[in-house]
């Protein structure tokens, strides 16, 4: 039995995909009289039901979800933004004498709302990065980031890399110090909230099981049509998506992804920087 949360501490489920982190939230609500605070980066789009593993409505009647299909697809949603949502559903929820639960695997997300995230300068209409030489070139040759040697690439991976290094030039210009000293000088090391982490343990075997398990119902479940709905919606072509996959290969595909995501999940687990996990069974 996990106690009840002491004073202000916030009670944190997190972990790896599909460790069973919505069904110990949904318990802990039911023993505590508690309410959920969503931490999903893809659970918060409107219409991103199935693939994102949203609960169910019958996980939805046993305990109160906060922060699930508050945006739009195209709306645009950082950490910092979700921790002052995170923070007024938390004070909600306490004023009306219940206990929130915080419960997602988007764990920058989490770090930004226990621990606050490094100050960084707003852009101004001098240093956006559409109005510089560099930034409207950048996306045909390689570019530097300051204190950094990777090269950008070409295609999909290369335009994220484009709008990071785009990022990282800005911010040091405005303030002649790079992205990473920043990071490093705040080190997750403020105070925002109390929190203590709880979470499931599975073994590999137990967890690449349950997402074959995951993906197979969700593809069953109507993820494939989703998907093409979604794609409509947005004016996109849904054969770009899914018409690379042949039909019996999509389910053993989004399976490896999700195992990849898994083994990036349990690192980045490891990493946080708070006291140690309670652990479920």
């Amino acid at each position: 039995m996990i106690a009840p949360p002491e004073g202000d501490e916030l009670l944190v489920v997190v972990g790896p995909t599909a460790t069973g982190k919505t069904e110990l939230a949904i318990s802990l609500c039911e023993a505590l009289g508690g309410e959920v605070i969503g931490a999903d980066s893809v659970q918060v789009y409107r219409g991103f039901d199935v693939g994102s593993g949203k609960p169910s409505a019958g996980e939805l009647a046993r305990a109160p979800h906060h922060l699930l299909d508050i945006v739009e697809p195209l709306d645009a949603i950082d950490a910092a933004r979700w921790a002052e949502l995170a923070d007024a559903s938390i004070d909600a929820v306490r004023a009306r004498g219940r206990v929130p639960i915080v419960c997602g695997g988007t764990f920058l997300w989490i770090k930004a709302l226990v621990s606050g995230l490094a100050p960084m300068p707003l852009p101004t209409p001098t240093s956006a990065p559409a109005t510089r030489p560099w930034s409207r070139a950048g996306a045909r040759r390689p570019a530097r980031a300051p204190g950094r040697g990777r090269r950008g690439g070409g295609g999909a991976r290369g335009a994220q890399r484009h709008g990071r290094v785009s990022r990282a030039l800005e911010v040091f210009e405005l303030t002649g110090r790079t992205q990473s000293e920043l990071f490093r000088e705040h080190g997750f090391g403020g105070s925002r909230h109390r929190p203590r982490f709880l979470g499931v343990q599975r073994t590999r075997e137990e967890l690449d099981a349950r997402i074959a398990a995951r993906a197979t119902a969700w593809l069953d479940g109507g993820w494939i049509d989703e998907v093409r709905a979604l794609c409509a919606r947005l004016r996109r072509g849904a054969g770009h998506v899914l018409g690379r996959l042949p039909p019996g290969t999509r389910s053993s595909a989004r399976r490896a992804a999700r195992r990849r995501a898994a083994r990036r999940g349990r690192a980045r687990h490891a990493r946080l920087r708070a006291p140690a996990a309670d652990l479920a069974a």
